[in-house]
């Protein structure tokens, strides 16, 4: 397998040193630049944004910049998805959020993760695990989410929240880490 194939497959992976990869994020952070230095609600910002991601946009999803990501083409939104300023995308996994998604200031999404040892940390290795974000969520402003979390639809997400385990459909969650506090009766 390629180290791009490892990476998609969740698998430990030359995050570092591959040339490929190294391409990839290069041309993702060019794209990024376009998009952030471009006039807000341009064809220009809105063209950078597209061919980042790959895609046309889906309809009614609203991105501003600044925004970051580490490939752009693993992101993936639902229709009526809005993201505020300064959010990271760190899409070496997949992360897929849903419909209607309220994405709130600086949140980041973290489908990284390294090994402990330092050697081979050193050698560059890492290992991407999805993120995957259900309809009608709402993030307060500098939520973290971390690789492999799943996040139910409906659920709110309380700003400064370190997300590291899934959470069930329907719940309020805060703190660092994040533990449910509530459930939200929809």
């Amino acid at each position: 397998m390629t180290e791009k194939e490892k990476m998609l497959h969740g698998e430990w992976y030359d995050a570092n040193f591959d040339k490929l990869l190294l391409e990839e994020i290069r041309k993702a952070k060019l794209l990024c630049y376009d998009f952030n230095m471009a006039k807000p609600g341009s064809v220009e910002q809105q063209s950078a944004l597209e061919k980042l991601l790959g895609t046309e946009l889906p309809e009614g999803v609203t991105v501003q910049a600044p925004v970051y990501f580490d490939y752009g083409e693993y992101t993936h939104f639902g229709k009526g998805t809005f993201v505020n300023h300064g959010c990271y995308f760190m899409d070496g996994g997949t992360i897929h959020i849903g419909e209607n998604v309220f994405i709130g200031p600086f949140c980041g999404f973290y489908t990284a993760t390294h090994p402990i040892n330092f050697t081979d940390r050193n050698k560059g290795f890492e290992k991407a695990l999805p993120i995957k974000i259900g309809d009608n969520c709402w993030f307060g402003a500098n939520v973290s989410v971390m690789q492999g979390v799943t996040i139910g639809a409906g659920c709110v997400i309380a700003a400064g929240s370190v997300v590291t385990k899934n959470v069930p459909e329907n719940c309020l969650v805060a703190g660092v880490p994040a533990t449910i506090k509530k459930r939200i009766n929809q």
